[in-house]
């Protein structure tokens, strides 16, 4: 999709957003070094990269590593927003582009457990 430095560079805008957001900072830790790191090693490991974030972490379990965080529509959409300009951002061809933002549409909307 972009290499492992492209998700490096994408995970860092989108946690540039999430700082300054007063629905989501809460939600994560005071700092953010590992969640930038698990989350940029799992997108490279999803989308073809070294399966360096499974090595470490497991099995990815998306669902239930995020089912202690109540994730309702505000939070859904604050987070997909910061997601979609960090994408937008990247200087990716077109259509990588739509399927990087359909995939993070459809795992957002996976991810929501409250109403």
């Amino acid at each position: 999709m972009g290499g492992e430095q492209w998700f490096a560079d994408l995970v860092d805008r989108f946690y540039d957003g999430v700082e300054a957001d007063p629905v989501l900072r809460p939600l994560y830790p005071d700092d953010l070094t590992s969640s930038r790191a698990w989350l940029a090693g799992f997108l490279c490991q999803y989308w073809g990269g070294p399966p360096h974030y499974s090595a470490e972490r497991g099995h990815p379990r998306l669902r239930m590593r995020h089912a202690r965080f109540t994730i309702g529509p505000a939070e859904r959409e604050s987070w997909l927003s910061h997601m979609a300009a960090a994408v937008r951002a990247g200087g990716l061809p077109a259509d990588a582009e739509a399927e990087l933002l359909a995939y993070f549409e459809q795992a957002a909307l996976h991810l929501t457990n409250a109403p």
